[in-house]
């Protein structure tokens, strides 16, 4: 299940790609946050999930609510000043986040010696799809790589939040719509700040794209993501997303018709063997 969760989100860097001509990023976020919060609520009233109980989830909700946030404001204005090479890079230590925080605030989810082996090798694959960075030419372009760092960091937060607070106990959709309610005028207002507009009318391929990343993406796989991260070790699920650039470069090649290198194979190979080392029976 997890990876093809992952297999979802690598197709949705070629969704984002695609809309962002016509939607511009922080709009698009923002409105998708909306527009899937009204799915997800409506899909609970349905299911006659109570969402209004009082059971002690307000503030770490909030605070998943901000951080996811975060994330998102901090990857689209970072990757104005960096390159998505380095970007992805620097997103991708996320999962080191998580398994430092794991050690501190999981008791039982510590990582062994061949555990931490097989997360540097996982890394070390995606540094081999998109090459290992060069040292920032300019101050915007460290700016950038720090707002990546920012926003692996934010989203790790997320993850040690549902992990450790009230959001444990309670439904995923819920703790979904907590993220989805705070984040959607926070990343809205960014968007007004940013001075983000949409010149026309979206084209048919924008609009599609888009709805595969509120749908499905937002809607469907982040609330599946957030019960298997309350169900199962956190730290070991974070290392299976160092698939989703990796199934992003095949989807672009595929769907945009990018090119894939010989190293991608590598690549592959050293995220499934670190894959491997991280979830094989103690």
């Amino acid at each position: 299940m997890t990876i093809g969760l992952c297999l979802s989100w690598g197709f949705n860097n070629v969704a984002i790609k695609l809309a962002i001509h016509d939607i511009p990023p922080l709009t698009q976020s923002a409105a998708r946050s909306a527009i899937a919060a009204v799915l997800v609520g409506l899909w609970t009233q349905t299911r006659g999930m109570p969402l209004f109980r009082r059971d002690g989830t307000l503030r770490a909700g909030i605070l998943a609510g901000v951080l996811f946030a975060l994330e998102f404001l901090l990857i689209y204005r970072g990757l104005v000043w960096t390159t998505v090479t380095r970007g992805t890079l620097f997103l991708y230590l996320a999962p080191f986040f998580v398994v430092i925080g794991s050690r501190w605030l999981v008791p039982g989810d510590q990582f062994q010696l061949s555990q931490w082996l097989g997360l540097l090798l996982s890394f070390i694959g995606i540094a081999v799809a998109f090459g290992v960075p060069t040292p920032a030419i300019s101050p915007h372009q460290a700016l950038g790589d720090i707002m990546l760092v920012g926003a692996a960091f934010a989203w790790a937060a997320t993850t040690l939040v549902i992990k450790i607070s009230p959001l444990n106990r309670v439904s995923a959709e819920k703790t979904l719509l907590y993220q989805l309610v705070v984040s959607a005028p926070l990343l809205g207002a960014g968007a007004v700040l940013f001075g983000e507009h949409i010149d026309r009318m979206p084209s048919p391929l924008a609009l599609g794209a888009f709805a595969y990343q509120t749908v499905w993406v937002v809607s469907v796989t982040f609330a599946v993501w957030f019960a298997l991260v309350v169900r199962y070790s956190a730290a070991r699920l974070s290392v299976f997303t160092f698939l989703a650039p990796l199934f992003g470069v095949a989807a672009g090649h595929i769907v945009l018709n990018e090119p894939l290198t010989p190293a991608f194979a590598l690549a592959v190979a050293l995220v499934a063997g670190g894959l491997l080392l991280v979830n094989r029976p103690r």
